[in-house]
């Protein structure tokens, strides 16, 4: 059984940073493209990163500079820094494994930057 779990959200005031932390458990870890998602409400959920299995990354244009990603394929976990965070930023963040035909979500972690 595959899982995804997210940790690391919270509140956090503009201008702060987090760190979040997605574990896989049930895959193949190493071959899987890694990827952070967010979805604030009333908007479609969205690419933030990702990381290829040969650690390729990929940012939305609205994080760049700002977030990094990263993975520990011996603790098959992936990691989301970010930092100068903004009110945009609010939303529930979500872990995301995808290989081929497979594809896995994790529950979603909730970040949320207000004053």
């Amino acid at each position: 059984q595959v899982q995804l779990v997210e940790s690391g959200g919270g509140l956090v005031q503009p201008g702060g940073s987090l760190r979040l932390s997605c574990v896989a458990s049930g895959l193949g870890f190493g071959i899987y493209t890694m990827g952070w998602y967010r979805q604030a409400p009333g908007k479609e959920r969205e690419l933030v990163a990702e990381v290829t299995s040969g650690g390729t990354v990929n940012y939305a244009d609205s994080v760049k500079g700002r977030f990094t990603i990263s993975r520990d394929n011996v603790k098959n976990t992936v990691y989301l820094q970010m930092n100068s965070l903004n009110a945009e930023d609010t939303a529930a963040y979500y872990c995301n494994a995808r290989a081929r035909v497979d594809m896995y979500w994790g529950q979603g972690t909730q970040v949320t930057v207000s004053s």
